[in-house]
C-alpha cells in the first residue's frame, strides 16, 4: 500500500532524485529491515490463528509448500529428508500447529518451532531421540525447502536463492561469496513478466540495457559497472564468439530456474576476465514428481505468447525423470513496421544410474525472428545543427531489413558422488548460435528541416552460425586440515568455436543509391535493398580456441574468518581469413596468446551472527577482435579489479541484503570513436584508452521481508575516467535505482498478490554530436510498473501487469535512438495440474 502511494508521487519528485539521495534513502531502508529482523516474521499468535486449509494430494514439497504459504508460517528443511515422500493433503479446519501434526504425523519427521517462531524440519524423535520441548510429530511428505542447500528458486516463491556458485563454483551463499552477486529468480521472472533476457538485464540492480534502435540489433548492449558485459554461461559453461557476441543476449527465459550475474571482472570462471559482469543462466530441471503448467498471455501491439511445461518421472521408480518446455509468442510493436516471431522447444532427461552416479541429457531450440530490424534510429539532428523531434513509433527501419537469430544446443553431463565429501562432474555442450542480418537503416546524414531530404540508407547484410564445442570436467570436494574442514575445486575447460560464412557487401553499392528523397513521408520502401544483398562477396571464417584450466579453494582460518583462492590458466588461439572473390585476395590473421594467468583471491570474516564483511582482488585480461581505424586490432585488454563489502543473511537466508565499494584499473580499454567512424573492414572504429579508472558502489536487498511480502531493492553508481579525468562511457548512466515488491493476501480466494516496482537512472549524455559538434543528452527518468495475480483456484490464476504506468516518455540511449515502451498492459491465464 505504501509503496503505491509512492508510485503517484513519483512524477512531482524524480526530477529532485539523484544519486545522494537515493544512496540515503537506501541506508535508510537497510537500517529499516535491520530493525525489523530483530523482529519475528512469525508471531506467536500466527501459530494459533485457525485457517480453512483446501490443499490438494502430491508431493511432500508441493503440499508444505502450500501449507507454509497459507498458514503464514516459515518452515526449512533439507530437500534430502523429504525427497520421495508423497502426501495426501489437507482439508479442514486447523491451527498451524495442528496442521503441521495432521500433515507429518506418521512420516518419521517431525517440525521444531525456533525462538523466532519459524519451524524447522528433522528426523522426528522416534527414530531418532527422545522428542525435545517444542517439537510436532509430523507425517512423512514433501516440504518447502529452505534453499540454503538447493539452489532451485522454482516454487520456493522467494526472490533470493539460498546458495550460488557462479563466483568461484564453490556452492556458496551469497554471504559467503567475496563479490556482488544478484539473482533473478523464476518468481520475480513470472511476477514482472520478464521473458526475455534484456527484460531481466533491465531489472537487475546494477545493469542496464541500452539499444539505440531494435531489441534484436548489435546495437543493443548490457553494461554492468559502466562497461559493456561480454561475459555468458549457461550453466556455467561460458559462450565463446568474440566475433559477435551480443547474439547471447537472445535468450526466452521459460526454460531457466534463475538468473546469476556476478558484477566486476570474474575471470576465474569465464576463460577471460572482463571488468562488467558475468551472466549465468540455469536451466530449469526435471522434477521428482508430476507436474505440468501451461501460460496464455496478450497485451497491446498484437501481443501473444503461449507456454508449456511438463514434468514427471518417467518411469515408476522415478530414477529417470524428464522436462518438456515449449514456447510461441509473436507480436507486432509500437516501433512501426516491427514483428516479432520467437519459438523454443527444450527438453532434459535425468537419469540414476547409480545412487552415486547423475547422468543428463538435453536439447534446445530457440528461433527469435524481427522484421523491420535497425540498428539505430532516425537521425537525432536537422542538417541546421537543431534537434529532430520524431514520434514514439517513427521507425528508421526499411521494410525489408530483418534479423535472425536460431539456437541449437545439445548436452550431456555425467555426476558422480564419490563420498559424502567430493564429487565430480563431466560435460559436454555443442551450440550453434545461427544469425542472418540484412541491415537496412535511415541514421545516414541529417534532413533538411523543411524538404526532409538529406537523410541516407545504411545498409548491408552479415551472417554466420558459430559453432562451440566445449568439453568441461571439474572436480570438487571438501578435507580437513588443522581440525577444521575445507573445500576444494578443480578443473579443466576445452572449448573450439568455428564459424565459415560468406560475406556480402557493407554500406556501398555500385549503382545503387541509399538517398531517402523525404524522410518525413518515408514509408520504408524505397531504396529498394540493394541488388547485391543476396550475392556473397567472399568468404570469412574464424576458429577460436580456449583452454584452461583452474582450481579455487576455501580455507577456513577461523570459524568466523575464511581466505578463498585460486587462479585459472587460459591459453588463448584465434584464426581468422577472408577472401575477396573479385580480387581473389585472400588474408589470414593468426593470434596465439601465450598463458595467461587470471588470480583471484577474497576474504570473508563473519563479525556479527548475522553479518559479514568481505574484499576481494582480481585481474582483467581479455583478446579483444575490434580494430583502430586503420584496421589494426585493439590489444588484449588488461587490469585490476578491486572490491571490498559488507553483507547479511536473514531468516534462514531468504532475506539477503549487500553493500559494495569497488576500483577498477584498465589499460587498451576500446572506446568507440564518435560519429560513426569506420574501421577498413566496415566495423566499428575504436581507439584504445589507458590509465582508465572506474570507482562506484553499490546496495541491494533482496528476499522475505515477511513470510507474504517478498523484495528487491538495489541502487548502483559508478564512474570512469581515462588518466586525464576525461569520462568516458558517459552514454552509460553514473546512478541506477530499482525497486520491485510484492505482497500475498492468502485469505483472498485462493491468494491474491499485489506488486509494483520503479527502475529510475540519472542523465546520459554524448558529447561532439551532430554537424554543430554539441552534447546530446536524455535527463534522468523513472519508469513505475504495477501487477496483480488472483489464484481463482489451486489451479488457476489469472495475472496481470502494467508498465510504464505514468507512460513516461524517454530515449532509451543517446545520440541516436528510439523512444523506450510507452504504457502498456499484459494479461496471463495460468494453468497449473
Amino acid at each position: 500500500m505504501i509503496i503505491i502511494k509512492h508510485y503517484f508521487l513519483l512524477p512531482s519528485f524524480q526530477r529532485l532524485w539523484n544519486g545522494r539521495a537515493i544512496a540515503r534513502l537506501f541506508l535508510i531502508v537497510m537500517l529499516a529491515v535491520s530493525y525489523l529482523t530483530m523482529i519475528s516474521p512469525v508471531s506467536a499468535q500466527q501459530s494459533g490463528v485457525v485457517r480453512h486449509y483446501h490443499i490438494p494430494a502430491g508431493s511432500l514439497t508441493t503440499v508444505l509448500n502450500d501449507f507454509g504459504r497459507e498458514a503464514g508460517i516459515l518452515l526449512s528443511f533439507s530437500t534430502e529428508l523429504t525427497n520421495s515422500l508423497q502426501s495426501a493433503g489437507l482439508n479442514g479446519n486447523y491451527t498451524a500447529h495442528d496442521g503441521l501434526s495432521a500433515l507429518l504425523a506418521g512420516s518419521g519427521l517431525e517440525a521444531v518451532r525456533t525462538a523466532d517462531g519459524s519451524y524447522t524440519l528433522r528426523g522426528s524423535s522416534a527414530t531418532v531421540s527422545q522428542p525435545s520441548e517444542g517439537a510436532l510429530t509430523l507425517p512423512a511428505m514433501t516440504v518447502m525447502t529452505s534453499g540454503i542447500v538447493d539452489p532451485t528458486t522454482e516454487d520456493t516463491g522467494s526472490y533470493t536463492t539460498g546458495s550460488t556458485n557462479t563466483s568461484t563454483r564453490l556452492p556458496l551463499t551469497l554471504r559467503e561469496t567475496p563479490q556482488s552477486v544478484s539473482v533473478m529468480t523464476r518468481q520475480r521472472m513470472e511476477d514482472q513478466g520478464l521473458t526475455q533476457l534484456s527484460d531481466v538485464v533491465n531489472q537487475t540492480t546494477g545493469m542496464v540495457f541500452q539499444s539505440g534502435g531494435s531489441s534484436q540489433s548489435d546495437s543493443a548492449t548490457f553494461y554492468a559497472r559502466g562497461f559493456a558485459v561480454d561475459n555468458y554461461q549457461i550453466d556455467g559453461v561460458p559462450q565463446i564468439y568474440n566475433n559477435y557476441n551480443r547474439i547471447f543476449q537472445t535468450n526466452d527465459m521459460a526454460i531457466f530456474d534463475r538468473v546469476e550475474i556476478v558484477r566486476g571482472a570474474n575471470g576465474l570462471m569465464n576463460s577471460v576476465g572482463t571488468p562488467g559482469a558475468s551472466i549465468n543462466l540455469i536451466r530449469k530441471r526435471p522434477t521428482d514428481t508430476f507436474r505440468a503448467a501451461t501460460r496464455f498471455e496478450g497485451g497491446n501491439w498484437g501481443y501473444r505468447r503461449a507456454e508449456g511445461d511438463i514434468s514427471m518421472p518417467l518411469i515408476p521408480s522415478g530414477k529417470v525423470r524428464g522436462r518438456l518446455v515449449g514456447v510461441l509468442n509473436t507480436s507486432d510493436s509500437y516501433i512501426d513496421r516491427e514483428e516479432q516471431k520467437r519459438s523454443l522447444l527444450y527438453g532434459i532427461v535425468e537419469a540414476d544410474l547409480t545412487p552415486s552416479t547423475l547422468a543428463t541429457a538435453g536439447f534446445m531450440f530457440q528461433e527469435q525472428d524481427q522484421t523491420a530490424n535497425a540498428r539505430g534510429a532516425l537521425p537525432a539532428f536537422y542538417s541546421d545543427g537543431t534537434r529532430t523531434t520524431w514520434g514514439r513509433s517513427d521507425t528508421a527501419a526499411a521494410n525489408w531489413a530483418y534479423s535472425k537469430r536460431n539456437g541449437e544446443m545439445v548436452f550431456v553431463t555425467l555426476d558422480h558422488r564419490f563420498n559424502e565429501d567430493w564429487l565430480a562432474r563431466i560435460s559436454w555442450n555443442r551450440t550453434v548460435t545461427k544469425y542472418d542480418e540484412v541491415l537496412g537503416y535511415a541514421l545516414g546524414g541529417y534532413p533538411d528541416k523543411a524538404t526532409g531530404a538529406g537523410v541516407n540508407l545504411w545498409a548491408g547484410r552479415w551472417k554466420g552460425a558459430p559453432t562451440q564445442n566445449t568439453l568441461d570436467v571439474y572436480t570438487m570436494g571438501s578435507f580437513s586440515l588443522f581440525g577444521r574442514k575445507h573445500d576444494l575445486i578443480a578443473g579443466t575447460l576445452f572449448s573450439f568455436t568455428k564459424d565459415h560464412t560468406p560475406t556480402y557487401r557493407l554500406w556501398f553499392f555500385d549503382n545503387w543509391s541509399n538517398s531517402i528523397g523525404n524522410i518525413f513521408t518515408w514509408d520504408g520502401n524505397t531504396p529498394t535493398m540493394p541488388p547485391t544483398n543476396d550475392t556473397p562477396i567472399g568468404e570469412w571464417g574464424q576458429d577460436e580456441q580456449v583452454i584452461s584450466g583452474y582450481a579455487t579453494g576455501r580455507f577456513r582460518l577461523l570459524d568466523s574468518l575464511s581466505l578463498i583462492g585460486g587462479a585459472r590458466v587460459t591459453h588463448w588461439k584465434f584464426k581468422r581469413f577472408s577472401e575477396n572473390y573479385q580480387t581473389g585476395n585472400i588474408t589470414r590473421i593468426n593470434s596465439n596468446q601465450d598463458p595467461e594467468i587470471i588470480p583471484f583471491a577474497g576474504i570473508t570474516y563473519d563479525f556479527l551472527d548475522n553479518w559479514t564483511v568481505y574484499a576481494s582482488y582480481t585481474s582483467i585480461f581479455k583478446p579483444q577482435t575490434v580494430r583502430s581505424e586503420n584496421g589494426a586490432f585493439i590489444d588484449p585488454l588488461l587490469g585490476n579489479s578491486y572490491e571490498a563489502g559488507i553483507k547479511a543473511a536473514f531468516f534462514d537466508n531468504r532475506l539477503n541484503l549487500h553493500g559494495a565499494v569497488y576500483r577498477i584499473q584498465q589499460d587498451n580499454l576500446a572506446v568507440a570513436l564518435p560519429n560513426n567512424v569506420l574501421a577498413p573492414d566496415g566495423s566499428t572504429a575504436y581507439r584504445s584508452v589507458s590509465g582508465a579508472r572506474t570507482d562506484g558502489f553499490e546496495m541491494e536487498l533482496a528476499g522475505m521481508l515477511t513470510r507474504n511480502w517478498q523484495a528487491s531493492v538495489g541502487f548502483a553508481h559508478n564512474v570512469t575516467e581515462d588518466r586525464d579525468k576525461v569520462k568516458l562511457n558517459t552514454q552509460v548512466p553514473r546512478n541506477t535505482f530499482k525497486l520491485f515488491s510484492t505482497y500475498r493476501f492468502p485469505t483472498v480466494a485462493e491468494g491474491l498478490t499485489i506488486g509494483g516496482g520503479v527502475r529510475w537512472q540519472n542523465r546520459i549524455y554524448r558529447n561532439d554530436q551532430g554537424p554543430a559538434r554539441v552534447e546530446i543528452s536524455q535527463g534522468g527518468y523513472a519508469v513505475v510498473d504495477l501487477m496483480a495475480r488472483l489464484e481463482i483456484t489451486k489451479m488457476v490464476a489469472l495475472s496481470a501487469n502494467l508498465y510504464n504506468l505514468f507512460d513516461e516518455k524517454y530515449y532509451q540511449t543517446v545520440p541516436a535512438s528510439y523512444y523506450g515502451a510507452p504504457r502498456n498492459v499484459r494479461v496471463a491465464l495460468n494453468i497449473r495440474f
